[in-house]
């Protein structure tokens, strides 16, 4: 009995998603076909020109303008930041460092800072729990 592997395929956002473009900006095959793993691993290795102008220049996905201006999604939303942004406007935004993006960046800095601490805890937690079993 031989066995019938089906090809892993995905939508077209699922695939822009992975590759941290904004689907709307891709080529209209890109956007109206479907991805393959193999397909998406060879664009992810092997990025074609319009690839990498977008990933260069944008217009870049709201996760991708949040990481570039280190602070949340939800940090955008709250800056009035809710379409894609290009790698030129993000540049301006961090020249120009607006109230609220040096806000919304201290608030990302406090909520790193939690992080480390609480991870901290957690590790002195189980190393005191493992002193003691041993």
């Amino acid at each position: 009995m031989t066995s019938h592997q089906t090809t892993q395929t995905m939508k077209p956002a699922t695939a822009a998603k992975k590759l941290g473009v904004y689907l709307q900006a891709t080529p209209a095959e890109f956007q109206e076909g479907v991805v393959s793993r193999a397909e998406l691993n060879a664009l992810q290795t092997n990025p074609p020109e319009w690839l990498q102008e977008l990933r260069r220049n944008g217009p870049h996905p709201r996760p991708v303008v949040a990481a570039k201006l280190g602070i949340s999604i939800s940090g955008l939303a709250r800056g009035g930041i809710t379409d894609p942004l290009t790698t030129e406007q993000i540049d301006a935004l961090k020249k120009d460092a607006p109230e609220w993006l040096q806000r919304e960046r201290a608030t990302q800095a406090e909520v790193r800072k939690e992080a480390v601490r609480v991870k901290e805890k957690h590790k002195e937690k189980n190393a005191a729990r493992d002193g003691q079993s041993g």
